[in-house]
């Protein structure tokens, strides 16, 4: 299969998945501010590993992970239905705490105290 159609196929199954996920009514996954990072799909379409994280930390993507196992039969029928895919793959998903990283550095940086006046700044100039 070409790579690019693997690559339009990842996309659409990435952007499906998360309207699917604010669809279900699982405690453990509607609590959480839930965004999938990223999807692997591998080249015979048999697997799709989902990657998702949490606003909340890991710990609480880990919990929504658990929700997300317990409805991958449904979630892999609404994709089926919505992507029209000859073989639907098996949802691997896994929790990473890059939302919480990101927000992290984020915060480092802002708190950061850069003057405008720096050596460097005048070294540059001349």
């Amino acid at each position: 299969m070409a790579s690019h159609r693997i690559e339009r196929t990842t996309e659409d199954i990435r952007r499906e998945l998360t309207a699917i996920f604010r669809e279900l009514k699982d405690p453990r996954v509607t609590g959480a501010f839930l965004s999938v990072v990223r999807v692997e799909v591998t080249n015979d379409l048999s697997y799709c590993t989902v990657k998702v994280s949490a606003m909340e930390g890991k710990d609480r993507a880990a919990e929504a992970v658990k929700g997300l196992r317990s409805a991958s039969g449904f979630i892999r029928r609404e994709l089926g239905h919505r992507l029209r895919l000859r073989h639907v793959p098996e949802l691997i998903f896994e929790a990473t705490d890059s939302i919480e990283y990101s927000a992290n550095i984020s915060r480092i940086l802002n708190s950061l105290d850069i003057s405008a006046d720096s050596p460097e700044d005048e070294g540059e100039s001349e």
